[in-house]
């Protein structure tokens, strides 16, 4: 295990003058960007005042107080890149009843497996400690009285894992049917009239409210435009199937729920075979909780990975540029 190291990194706020690369924020919200060259982020959570944000690219996780300033900690994690050249390394970091608990994706490519690799981990300084490796790839998790509910999106399942690491799968998502037409348009010559086509339903994003988890399913490849949705099960479980919340996203990867209860997406956003997921198309969408009517209140996103809600005021995101996005209501 490497030695603790607190490595201070100051920020860089973005100064674009270009309008097109900067995201566009709805009326009512004012926006603050501030960037890290090089990094990757992807997980957020709140630890009392400090922000909590996991670094793919480095396999850092940092701590942000009210001074403005990165402040790395604990363990470098395992980070490469994975099978489709994504980046992999530590999702996510929360406090969970004094400990810190990290979610760590599976092994990078040409790398040999860590102790650490596809694990829930609680961080105790420089040292960890491996709750459950049991996964093919954590992707989030949300923290309960009994545990942690896990979702795993390689294995399309959700894992409730006790604190002493025992497991049970609560939930295996089944592949999601696709409509002919929206494959033939992707590929004319490769997709055939009359029958449907299946993809994966890869869960992402999870969310605990009410006794329901919420879960987004980002769709597997190829990743096609309204494919994605957002479904709910009751916590207390049972045999039903789970339910539709939101239909016709585009690769949603992050969900939360702001202080008046209305529901966060984050879609990633919309993908091409030629050159990945196009810059600019991701977005947070607010949906209104009585209507379900859609709100895009910020848009121009590049990979967005995380959403956070900080309180009533302020909500943050981040992406895979090495940004963190601070939205403030005005």
């Amino acid at each position: 295990m490497r030695p603790f190291r607190a490595l201070t990194v100051a920020l860089i706020f973005m100064a674009s003058s270009l309008a097109r690369a900067e995201p566009v924020v709805s009326s009512g919200y004012k926006l603050e960007t501030i960037s890290l060259p090089g990094a990757a982020f992807a997980g957020l959570s709140r630890d009392g005042d400090t922000l909590l944000v996991t670094d793919l690219a480095s396999g850092r996780l940092y701590r942000r107080g009210a001074e403005g300033r990165l402040i790395a900690f604990g363990p470098i994690f395992p980070h490469g890149r994975d099978v489709i050249g994504d980046p992999t390394g530590p999702y996510r970091v929360v406090r969970v009843d004094g400990m810190l608990v990290a979610a760590q994706g599976w092994t990078p490519v040409n790398s040999d497996e860590s102790p650490l690799d596809h694990a829930l981990v609680v961080i105790d300084g420089a040292d960890s400690r491996v709750i459950s490796d049991d996964f093919w790839n954590p992707f989030d998790f949300v923290a309960t009285g009994g545990g942690f509910y896990v979702v795993d999106s390689a294995r399309n399942t959700i894992e409730h894992v006790q604190a002493d690491g025992r497991k049970k799968t609560i939930l295996t998502f089944r592949r999601i049917e696709q409509a002919p037409e929206a494959m033939r348009r992707l590929s004319p010559t490769e997709f055939k009239e009359g029958g449907s086509v299946d993809i994966d339903a890869v869960p992402t994003g999870i969310a605990l409210r009410n006794g329901r988890l919420y879960i987004a399913l980002f769709g597997g490849f190829p990743f096609l435009r309204g494919a994605g949705k957002i479904v709910s099960i009751s916590e207390a479980g049972g045999a039903s199937e789970p339910r539709a919340d939101v239909q016709d996203l585009n690769a949603p990867v992050a969900i939360a729920f702001d202080s008046d209860g209305e529901m966060l997406v984050l879609e990633h956003g919309t993908y091409d075979q030629s050159q990945g997921f196009r810059k600019a198309t991701g977005r947070l969408l607010k949906f209104e909780a009585m209507t379900g009517r859609r709100r895009i209140i910020l848009d121009g996103l590049t990979r967005p990975v995380s959403v956070l809600v900080w309180n009533g005021e302020q909500l943050v995101v981040s992406d895979l540029s090495g940004n963190l996005h601070f939205l403030r209501r005005e």
